[in-house]
């Protein structure tokens, strides 16, 4: 996947190689499972000028690690001694959030909600003090929880933008893709929309040029995308999560902000805050985005001709996301 000389590939895609912007990024939970592989690839990318690491322990070894790559970008690691992580934020551009718990066999994402809530709370408030006009990119995990809790811990800063915090949801988009492209012997994009759990996770094939796929095959398909995070922690029985196609998933997305900012037009799939649904009484939801230079440029609505099984799809998401988005909210409303 990786070439060993001049660019860094993600997919097939290349880091651009031209004129970079002065870009620091910070990754707070860089000694865990998805940040330090995240924060390799984010080294790797020319656009980057320089990283900020934070965790609670390890990240000056981490730090120190990623740092011999050779790239022209500069690596801090800190840790919460001595304000580090007010100087992790501070000057940052992007910051992304792969901190908390991971998952473990038999659970589900919503398992994780009382201890990463708290954590994204806290990051979140270190954020709106520190560097407000920077763009969140939330990993963290219930996404369709720790969303909401960001936008309302900004909120009550009174510096919210919704243009600037991002649920990553890139990891469904790519399993997608991969899991078409075993089929198909090519390489494209799935778009997937809805939410970052379980059935709120909506493969779209319907908008794939030329895939034809039986009805079993597409019930399959969108089971194994929806449960791909399930299928990873099994297999790594019990020793962790889908961590580095995570990581892959986030600097790439990472990367579509850092094009946009430097004047690209980019369309991501991203989970935001949106009226699509307003009328159903829900306010977040994973979808086509225009990027620009301030986050989110534009939200697209959802393609007209999607199929009916897909439409289906969405509205059995649609109750399962409210009660995601209601818990989150209710969580910094009461904290």
């Amino acid at each position: 996947m990786f070439a060993t000389r001049n660019a860094v590939k993600l997919g097939a895609r290349s880091f651009s190689t031209g004129a970079t912007l002065q870009s620091k990024v910070a990754v707070l939970g860089a000694a865990g499972g998805i940040g330090q592989p995240l924060s390799l690839l984010l080294k790797a990318n020319p656009r980057v000028t320089e990283l900020g690491l934070y965790d609670i322990h390890n990240t000056p070894g981490v730090a120190a690690d990623v740092g011999h790559i050779n790239t022209l970008s500069t690596v801090t690691g800190y840790t919460a001694k001595d304000d580090g992580l007010k100087k992790a934020l501070t000057g940052a551009e992007l910051v992304v959030i792969p901190a908390g718990v991971p998952r473990k066999p038999g659970m589900t994402r919503d398992d994780l909600f009382n201890t990463n809530a708290g954590i994204v709370r806290d990051l979140a408030k270190a954020c709106a003090e520190t560097c407000p006009e920077a763009k969140l990119l939330i990993i963290s995990n219930p996404v369709n929880s720790t969303v909401p809790i960001a936008t309302e811990v900004f909120k009550k800063a009174n510096v919210y933008d919704a243009k600037r915090i991002f649920g990553v949801t890139s990891l469904d988009l790519v399993r997608a893709s991969r899991f078409v492209g075993e089929k198909t012997g090519s390489v494209g994009e799935v778009p997937v929309v809805g939410g970052h759990a379980g059935v709120t996770i909506i493969p779209l094939f319907s908008q794939v040029p030329g895939l034809q796929l039986s009805d079993a095959e597409r019930d399959a398909l969108t089971h194994r995308v929806q449960f791909g995070g399930d299928e990873v922690v099994k297999a790594k029985d019990g020793a962790g999560s889908a961590t580095l196609s995570m990581a892959y998933a986030g600097a790439r997305f990472a990367d579509s902000l850092l094009r946009a900012a430097a004047g690209e037009d980019v369309l991501e799939w991203a989970f935001v805050r949106t009226d699509l649904f307003k009328k159903e009484g829900l306010e977040f939801f994973s979808t086509y985005v225009k990027l620009d230079k301030n986050g989110v440029k534009e939200v697209l609505p959802l393609p007209s001709n999607i199929s009916a099984y897909e439409q289906e799809l969405v509205q059995k998401a649609i109750p399962e996301l409210k009660k995601s988005e209601a818990k989150g909210v209710s969580f910094v409303a009461g904290n």
